[in-house]
């Protein structure tokens, strides 16, 4: 499914002609952690919570600990995180959320 969603969440990123994301970016220079979309030029990335209605590894504790020191680090290093779900990608409110990102750091 979350591969579904992020295919979903690429076009949509696409067809509102924003610039075409790094996928899978690593950020962190001592940790794994990848960021589903990235534009490092302006420290912008969108994370795809898939499972939000199926107890998906989000939602559930341990997964959900581990995404707060993640997105954590991610602030404390400069980054603007967009967090979207399947609902938000289908109704078009995260393509919206990410040209407001843009907007944001524009103006910076």
């Amino acid at each position: 499914m979350a591969k579904k969603l992020e295919s979903q969440m690429l076009n949509q990123i696409l067809d509102a002609k924003l610039p075409r994301p790094k996928t899978e970016y690593l950020f962190h220079p001592e940790r794994k952690w990848r960021f589903d979309f990235a534009w490092p030029g302006a420290m912008v990335a969108v994370e795809v919570e898939g499972g939000t209605w199926t107890r998906g590894r989000h939602v559930r504790p341990k997964g959900y600990a581990k995404d707060c020191y993640k997105y954590s680090e991610a602030a404390l290093a400069g980054w603007l995180v967009i967090r979207v779900t399947g609902d938000m990608i289908r109704s078009g409110v995260a393509a919206d959320l990410i040209k407001r990102a843009f907007e944001t750091v524009e103006a910076a």
